[in-house]
């Protein structure tokens, strides 16, 4: 049951209980993106799970579902340069930050996917919460696509790199294209240094 959490706040007269979720922390690549959703009271949306568990096709059906049935959307984008000053944590943070802030009716509680958001509303981090709350499930979900539909154009600006295939990840492919291409501007040079550190140290042996 993914409403225990909403559940309990609807009890208690909680209206606007907003989920929150972020993705592309651990990429190699681009944005950081953070989505905020407020679902209606007492809806029940039973195809929602955690967007990583989910098909690419699945995502989208169910990110039209969740825009058109939501109460409110916020998305918060953090780009390379302000991740590279501030650290991927900070940066996750103050995309979740945006992301409730453009919130329309505002949220007056906050269900986060292990995290605290910097902003003065009560709130809970959850475990796992995108696998244990349906707003954090749907957050997860908007954050997801929104992002992935970032990295076809990424990927229409660098097709060399493979980025519509993984994403920005660190996989296989990904690793071998930056050490046959070097990087672009939009990766992420601190995600780098430790790779190519680790490169370095596996070619020693």
């Amino acid at each position: 049951m993914l409403l225990e959490h909403e559940q309990m706040l609807w009890e208690q007269g909680v209206e606007h209980i907003a989920g929150v979720d972020e993705v592309g922390r651990g990429c190699l690549f681009g944005d950081v993106v953070a989505a905020a959703v407020i679902l209606p009271k007492g809806l029940v949306l039973e195809e929602i799970d955690d967007s990583k568990k989910l098909s690419p096709k699945k995502r989208e059906q169910l990110y039209e579902l969740i825009e058109r049935e939501a109460v409110a959307i916020g998305v918060g984008v953090v780009d390379v340069a302000t991740i590279e000053a501030i650290n991927i944590k900070q940066a996750a943070r103050l995309a979740m930050k945006q992301a409730v802030e453009k919130l329309k009716p505002a949220a007056q509680y906050l269900l986060v996917d292990a995290e605290k958001v910097d902003v003065p509303l009560p709130q809970m981090a959850i475990i796992h919460g995108d696998a244990m709350s349906q707003s954090i499930a749907a957050a997860s979900i908007i954050a997801k696509v929104t992002r992935d539909r970032m990295c076809l154009h990424w990927d229409l600006e660098y097709p060399e790199y493979g980025l519509a295939l993984h994403k920005g990840y660190a996989t296989k492919l990904h690793r071998e294209k930056i050490l046959e291409y070097g990087a672009t501007p939009l990766h992420r040079q601190t995600f780098l240094k430790n790779l190519l550190a680790q490169q370095e140290q596996l070619e020693l042996f």
